[in-house]
């Protein structure tokens, strides 16, 4: 096609241009509408629909969800889950972010366990799962074969993590990253879109706490933050964030989780930090 790939839509969507119309997405609602008919990586298109055709044994009779997945959770989240990519068996069937693995079971239960999420499990899209104030959501919205995104997929679907992190921009005010593969995806983003990202950067660890800010105003607002009218915007809201806290932890991976180098309590005292930092009320 002849037009823009900076008009959402323009573009076919193999084309690996298609992504980039994401940009222009006015709302989550419409960035995940866009995101799900995405068919840019050939090599993520091809595993996340042959695993659906191959199916794992206990899953024989699940039809799978087989496209990329949105993210999930509150859409004016105080707190951004980053994980990594969709696990084959797991969002790829369920079409839901950590829904149906083991993985999932472990980070929502600590959810439940900080007063996050209304239920301990997350095994469907339709279960009842509800999260509060808090978004989970990845750089790489296909399973990978392996797990392991390329450098080159995790770029090109860049534009998906980046529209969403601006479209929470007026909330959020912490990124719990789960690895080092989202630590430096969201540094990269975040860096793009003008917060103040240090030379060099920081280092992933357990337990890593640091601080941004902006270096640029975000859209609509002036250097001190204030919008340009004076106004605050939709009868009260808050202007986008200036300060984003990017709180480490180690993947819920099953390699983790299983050899107990992250456990329950670890992941509650993050998301504990994490309720704190954002300013959501106290636990009873």
């Amino acid at each position: 096609m002849s037009c823009s790939a900076r008009k959402m839509g323009c573009v076919t969507t193999d084309d690996p241009e298609y992504p980039l119309a994401a940009r222009t997405a006015p709302s989550l609602a419409a960035l995940d509408d866009h995101l799900i008919q995405c068919r840019a990586c050939p090599r993520l298109v091809a595993w996340r629909e042959h695993v659906a055709e191959v199916k794992r044994a206990s899953f024989r009779d699940d039809d799978y969800w087989a496209r990329p997945v949105p993210g999930f959770g509150d859409e004016r989240a105080g707190i951004l889950v980053v994980g990594l990519a969709p696990a084959a068996h797991g969002a790829n069937r369920t079409g839901r972010m950590f829904t149906g693995d083991r993985s999932g079971d472990f980070l929502f239960a600590s959810m439940h366990r900080t007063g996050l999420a209304n239920q301990a499990t997350s095994v469907s899209a339709d279960d009842g799962l509800r999260l509060t104030g808090i978004r989970v959501t990845a750089p790489v919205r296909c399973a990978p074969p392996d797990n392991k995104p390329t450098p080159e997929e995790r770029r090109r679907c860049g534009p998906y993590l980046a529209r969403e992190v601006e479209l929470l921009g007026e909330t959020v005010r912490v990124a719990v990253v789960l690895g080092g593969f989202g630590w430096q995806a969201l540094l990269s983003t975040l860096a793009e879109q003008g917060w103040d990202v240090p030379r060099p950067r920081p280092r992933f660890t357990h337990g890593a706490e640091v601080t941004l800010r902006r270096r640029t105003p975000a859209p609509g607002t002036d250097t001190a933050g204030a919008h340009h009218d004076g106004e605050v915007p939709d009868g009260g809201q808050p202007p986008p964030a200036q300060t984003l806290t990017l709180l480490g932890c180690f993947h819920v991976s099953q390699q983790n989780t299983f050899t107990g180098r992250l456990t329950p309590q670890m992941l509650d005292d993050v998301l504990l930090r994490a309720r704190d930092l954002a300013g959501l009320s106290a636990l009873d």
